[in-house]
């Protein structure tokens, strides 16, 4: 399957969006605004109104049709050869979709930032935000089975509940805008629905959501459009939507092993992303269907190319940790050190539920063979790196970044 086949299929039409004016009552004391300011927020605001969705009939071209059973399969396919064989592929994958999906919002840090964060020896900066990201595709997975209302008002709580309380738990109650700065929505780029119709929406959304009688792949794009439109939280949408397509993944049994990494493949092609969010809400669903096929299938390569290269590093390991016991605790540790790599003596001796001393000899093993090195966190305390892990996570990141003009990947 090609990167762009799907992007010339003839695009099935859907209800527009329509709007509604409002009075704009400012919180901004107006002596500080210009005389053109002041008289804008004097004026009323338009805000959009999304179509009722649940029961719409959606009609895709045969040649989209074909792109999104193409790309279900692969899904499906490098779901099942990657989820068996004892490696910890689950969680490294989930955190790839973790920060390649906060990479969309332009959240970027390195691996090691990240591992570090992981184990609390960041609590700020991007990576510590990567992390409640983690958090976030973790509850979409355990509450996959029943998405209702308040299944994806507990996934934005897991993104924000430590960060900020007060707006998680609940629907939005005030109206936000996407760009046009932070004075009033008159100028914004997207004003989504009045806080007064998300609850709604949200209903209407949930019931598209349960349907048993649309391409997998299909529903999921546009419900995650539909929810991007609706905006029903002030803050994390676009984190809390993309975990959400990982939760209908593993709803509809695309998925049942592990996380593939949709949102590295969104990321290759960022503005294609945003276009098609546009494009939908203008009435257009092929886009946005047709970036989902084409991101699964960037998301499997990229995704088969991380296995591969972990794969390697655990035969060069095994290697090198020839004449130990099998159930030597410096085995134990290696194999834990792909799924974090970065470790401390809490991890280690709470994972393997070992004393600390046993921890140290089997990390001070792993050192002695040139598996992990050692080295200081930024609060000044000891860590353990597994840098063949932490150098393959971020070429999987290097991989997944905006597209170039040169070398397209395609899928096969």
């Amino acid at each position: 399957m090609s990167s762009d086949r799907s992007t010339t299929a003839r695009s099935p039409q859907w209800p527009p969006l329509t709007s509604e004016e409002h009075p704009w009552v400012s919180r901004i004391n107006s002596d500080g605004l210009t005389v053109a300011q002041r008289e804008r927020v004097r004026q009323p605001y338009s805000s959009a109104v999304v179509p009722q969705i649940a029961n719409l009939a959606i009609d895709v071209p045969s040649d989209l049709a074909a792109d999104i059973d193409e790309a279900t399969q692969l899904l499906t396919r490098f779901d099942a050869e990657t989820g068996p064989g004892g490696l910890p592929f689950a969680s490294i994958l989930l955190r790839t979709e973790s920060a390649s999906s906060s990479e969309i919002e332009n959240l970027t840090s390195g691996a090691r930032a990240i591992a570090e964060a992981e184990l609390g020896e960041r609590e700020t900066g991007n990576a510590a935000q990567i992390v409640r990201n983690v958090r976030t595709m973790e509850a979409a997975l355990a509450l996959a089975d029943d998405l209702d209302e308040q299944s994806l008002i507990d996934m934005q709580a897991a993104l924000l509940g430590s960060f900020a309380p007060e707006i998680t738990g609940k629907w939005r109650d005030e109206q936000v805008w996407i760009g046009g700065g932070r004075l009033s929505p008159h100028l914004a780029n997207f004003v989504p629905p009045h806080h007064d119709r998300v609850a709604a929406a949200m209903d209407d959304l949930v019931a598209f959501m349960a349907r048993l009688d649309i391409p997998v792949l299909a529903q999921v794009a546009v419900a995650h459009a539909q929810f991007e439109t609706i905006h029903p939280f002030p803050d994390g949408n676009g984190r809390t939507g993309r975990a959400i397509v990982q939760a209908m993944l593993r709803h509809r049994e695309v998925t049942t092993n592990i996380t593939v990494p949709v949102s590295a493949g969104l990321l290759h092609d960022v503005d294609g992303y945003y276009n098609a969010l546009d494009a939908y809400r203008r009435g257009n669903i092929g886009p946005i269907v047709a970036a989902f096929a084409a991101a699964a299938g960037y998301a499997v390569v990229n995704g088969r190319q991380l296995v591969l290269d972990i794969r390697g590093i655990q035969t060069e390991w095994e290697n090198k940790l020839r004449g130990l016991r099998s159930d030597a605790a410096a085995r134990r540790v290696a194999v834990l050190a792909i799924a974090h790599p970065v470790l401390n003596y809490d991890i280690v001796a709470r994972e393997l539920q070992v004393a600390p001393t046993t921890a140290l000899r089997a990390l001070e093993a792993l050192v002695e063979r040139a598996v992990l090195r050692p080295a200081n966190s930024q609060r000044r305390n000891r860590i353990w790196l597994a840098e063949p892990i932490l150098r393959s996570l971020d070429d999987f990141a290097a991989r997944a970044g905006r597209r170039r003009v040169s070398g397209q990947l395609t899928c096969n």
